[in-house]
């Protein structure tokens, strides 16, 4: 055997094995009624050109899952594609002059060969990708579907909108009043939209009884519906409209002493007079350029101008003042509130900057000294509700409003219609077409997909070419007379709403998908992605399913089913089972390093001539001197370095001349700038902080299965955390320890009984061990189980006093256990144990209780409830025999002492209790 036989050779390994899978089409599902199904699903990516960690750390272990599920005996389908649309290929397409199709192809193709060097089991035969005309032909269909049932329709709405963009930004992509990708302002401005009516399933998403989802996810989209309950009252307005509100309080109207209207609501015009006008104008100008998260932040001042309008309190009869404010938003409720300041601490702070009356409708508590009060007493001031409290109070004036016809109880959501236009290119075309009068029609099916032209010309100003082209734009509507195009595009998570159906057919061309392909797969059993999708991603595909339920977009499907024997019967109520979210791998910590810079001061930076790294731990760190300094890199922007010197004095601003000398010691050759490292906190991964680890380096120095295995092993799943570098090598010796014991050619020695015993009970432990943590995504205590083994395995290989059936038995344990995790070792070794058949297409190990239960265990022994000794016990000793071993032993017998032992509470054999 020649040394490099000796030395595991991961490349060749990995490459072989995955081969050998592509060959034989191990990972194809394929519909199979005699077998139960699992449909596995992880968050498709978006074709940013190269896989970062946070991919493989989100996909390794939802692979892992998948395969577990398929040793369990489930026929597992595990599908892959691409949310191919999206604005980073518009952009790329004006900055580098290089078409979508072009850039999103090829970044594709680096991602698809990526994904398979992970060793996962993707059934690449079901890819779907969301931007060719095969899927989004089918994307146009289903907007097409929801018109038909009044689910989409047009409006006016008042939007982010990106002037640099040129397109609409929803709330979470502003971020202090600027786009989140270019940092540019954004501006508020009412647009004619197309929306879909997700307010219509509010109720219904408020429901979660069959989800497995973690609590958190749950929580986040029941508080982004808002559901609240109260009333809807009209505010009498002369000669105009009259004024409606939504109040959860309304109780408290009694108090309502001034109105706000949002600066956008279409009676301000009305209501303002003319001497006021100029000032209500001005005030509505500037709030164009407030977000709506800057306009509602609670702890920014509120400001407002009065109109000089009136309306009439319902309950009172007297006229009160109606003024503008930004922090009351068209898009939320009635873009009116009726202001309450003696209940409300906003509304307070309002009326005491502008001098507006205050009365209080709830008596506070004798002892109470703040300002609002939002608490629960008896009405007062209040005529017909004094002496109610609230929840009294609000039946009694509903009453009497509806009574009146001035008002109603009501249900107002937060949730607000789903905001679909998008004012560019790489999208989904939305498949209207606008008749010369302006009546909007929809293409026909038989005309569908309505195809993105490729022969565009982008424009520097970000502006969707489509609005430009002709032939694009110009057709004709259903009667032959000339009609324009809808330009805009629809949002990206429209895609991503249905993809999960796609992947049952993606050659399906007689509708979405193949209704007997989804009679046998439906629903997803489990999903893995990040909980940041909460409540957008996640929120739309659950409404989306529902609205093809109602829309029959199902009925073949449930005909399949039945015909079957499967029973359609929610179904298609939600859209994922399961649910599991992963965390978030950060930058790894990182000292920079300690360098000498010599140069010339200019004002307050140092201009470097040369720069020497100094490697010596030991040598010493002396303050600026002079046209020296000495310190550590703490930052590097291009030629320009902050250095924080030894003494804790204020980092210092190097700047590297063109022609200065970088000496680098441990970097053999002529050194660069880009060769100095800074220091790296624990922050999130991002290539500006030159934090990104690479995969591709890793797998080509350690191998998929290592890295896989590092990935499982080194964070809860869940939580994530920082990256370590130096647990790469532990790993790297785990999945070479296996290889190792693989080839290791067992022969025993003296065999000893008691260590045969031993090494089967650990490995019956293991499978109960790591099959619990598999169910339950704890890939870290799993891999630890296993790592166990591995040690347990090396001690017997040592002693060779173990039994040669026991000695394979344990490592086809170790590697049929293993092998969900670390897939290309463990068919190695698997192949190297004699076996003709995958090991991935064996079952799982079952668990042989009796062999796996302990002959001795720890007794803890208490004396009136304080731990005062621990014992190895047999696991059936007795009560008697487990009360003297406790006697007899010399720190109890002390604890004891010449006490009358009253009781013993008998938890053998894991406790006993002596109560004294």
């Amino acid at each position: 055997m020649t040394r490099d036989d000796q030395r595991y050779d991961h490349s060749r390994v990995e490459a072989r094995w995955q081969e050998v899978w592509e060959e034989t089409g191990i990972h194809r599902a394929a519909v199979d009624w005699d077998r139960p199904k699992h449909y596995a699903l992880t968050m498709l990516p978006y074709p940013s050109g190269d896989l970062h960690i946070g991919h493989w750390y989100a996909m390794t272990p939802s692979d892992a899952r998948a395969r577990y599920m398929r040793m369990k005996g489930y026929n597992v389908l595990f599908p892959m594609g691409f949310d191919a649309f999206g604005l980073p290929a518009e952009t790329a397409a004006v900055q580098a002059n290089i078409h979508p199709w072009i850039w999103t192809y090829a970044n594709i193709e680096r991602m698809r060969r990526q994904l398979r060097s992970m060793g996962t089991m993707i059934d690449w035969e079901r890819e779907a990708v969301s931007c060719t005309p095969e899927y989004y032909r089918w994307t146009e269909w289903f907007f097409a579907r929801l018109y038909e049932a009044g689910l989409a329709y047009r409006g006016k709405a008042l939007v982010n909108w990106s002037p640099t963009l040129q397109t609409v930004l929803a709330n979470e992509q502003v971020i202090d009043g600027k786009d989140e990708r270019t940092g540019q302002p954004v501006v508020q401005r009412m647009m004619e939209q197309w929306f879909f009516r997700i307010t219509e399933y509010a109720e219904e998403l408020l429901e979660f009884g069959v989800l497995d989802w973690p609590e958190p996810v749950k929580a986040m989209q029941t508080n982004w519906i808002g559901r609240s309950v109260g009333a809807r009252v009209r505010f009498p307005v002369e000669g105009a409209d009259p004024i409606e509100v939504f109040t959860t309080r309304p109780d408290t109207l009694h108090g309502a002493t001034f109105m706000v209207l949002a600066p956008e609501h279409p009676l301000v015009d009305v209501l303002t007079t003319p001497d006021l006008r100029e000032a209500v104008e001005a005030y509505r100008a500037g709030a164009v350029s407030r977000s709506e998260l800057q306009r509602t932040d609670l702890t920014r001042d509120k400001h407002g101008v009065f109109t000089g309008g009136y309306a009439t309190n319902p309950v009172t009869g007297g006229d009160i003042p109606v003024w503008i404010a930004d922090y009351v938003l068209m898009s939320y409720g009635t873009g009116a509130i009726m202001a309450v300041p003696g209940e409300d601490t906003r509304d307070w702070e309002f009326a005491a900057r502008y001098g507006l009356p205050v009365v209080r409708t709830v008596q506070p508590p004798d002892d109470f000294e703040g300002d609002a009060y939002e608490g629960d007493g008896p009405s007062i001031n209040s005529d017909f509700l004094d002496g109610l409290h609230i929840a009294e109070a609000k039946v009694a004036v509903i009453e009497w409003l509806e009574a009146r016809g001035l008002g109603e109880g009501a249900i107002q959501y937060r949730l607000r219609d789903w905001l679909i236009s998008r004012q560019r290119y790489w999208g989904s075309p939305i498949p209207v077409v606008y008749r010369q009068d302006g009546t909007a029609e929809l293409v026909p099916d038989t005309a569908l997909p309505v195809e993105l032209p490729e022969d565009v010309e982008f424009m520097p100003t970000g502006r969707s070419p489509l609005v430009s082209h002709e032939p694009f734009l110009r057709t004709v509507d259903s009667e032959g007379g000339p009609a324009t195009r809808e330009t805009d595009t629809m949002d990206t998570f429209m895609c991503s709403s249905w993809y999960q159906l796609r992947y049952l057919s993606p050659g399906y061309d007689v509708a979405p998908f193949d209704p007997e392909e989804a009679a046998y797969w439906l629903p997803v059993d489990t999903y893995t992605g990040g909980a940041e999708h909460a409540v957008m991603h996640l929120m739309y595909t659950r409404f989306f399913t529902k609205a093809l339920r109602d829309m029959g977009c199902f009925e073949d499907t449930a005909t399949a089913m039945r015909a079957r024997g499967r029973d359609p019967a929610g179904m298609f109520d939600e859209p994922m089972l399961m649910l599991r979210n992963q965390g978030q791998v950060l930058g790894e910590e990182r000292r920079g390093d300690r360098v000498l810079v010599t140069g010339r001061w200019e004002e307050d930076r140092l201009v470097a001539g040369s720069v020497l790294v100094v490697t010596d731990p030991e040598a010493p760190m002396e303050p600026a001197d002079g046209d020296r300094l000495v310190g550590e890199i703490v930052g590097r922007t291009e030629r320009v370095l902050v250095v924080q010197p030894p003494d804790g004095s204020d980092p210092v601003t190097v700047e590297i001349a063109e022609a200065a000398t970088i000496d680098v010691p441990s970097i053999p050759g002529t050194n660069t700038v880009n060769q100095l490292r800074h220091r790296l906190d624990v922050q999130r991964m991002s290539k500006s902080r030159g934090n990104v680890v690479n995969p591709d380096d890793l797998v080509e120095r350690f191998g998929a299965d290592t890295v896989r295995t590092y990935m499982m092993f080194a964070f809860e799943w869940e939580k994530g955390g920082p990256w370590d570098s130096r647990g790469m090598k532990g790993a790297q010796r785990f999945i070479v320890d296996v290889w190792r014991l693989g080839r290791a050619g067992y022969r025993a020695g003296t065999v000893d009984d008691s260590a045969t015993a031993g090494l089967r009970r650990r490995a019956h432990q293991a499978i109960i061990k790591v099959g619990q943590d598999l169910e339950s995504f704890s890939w870290n205590t799993a891999v630890a189980e296993l790592m166990k083994l591995r040690n347990s395995l090396n001690d017997a290989l040592a002693a060779r006093n173990v039994t040669e059936e026991v000695w394979t038995e344990t490592l086809s344990t170790l590697v049929l256990l293993l092998a969900p995790i670390a897939p290309h070792v463990t068919e190695e070794v698997w192949s190297r144990l004699g076996n003709t058949t995958s090991i991935h297409l064996q079952p799982w190990p079952e668990a042989d209780m009796e062999a796996a239960a302990d002959e001795t265990v720890t007794m803890v022994v208490q004396v009136n409830g304080r731990v005062r000794a621990r014992i190895e016990v047999p696991v059936g000793i007795s009560e008697g025999a487990a009360l003297d071993l406790a006697l007899g032993h010399h720190n109890v017998a002390r604890h004891v002492g010449e006490s009358e032992v009253r009781r013993v509470i008998d938890r053998r054999p894991r406790l006993l209790n002596i109560v004294v």
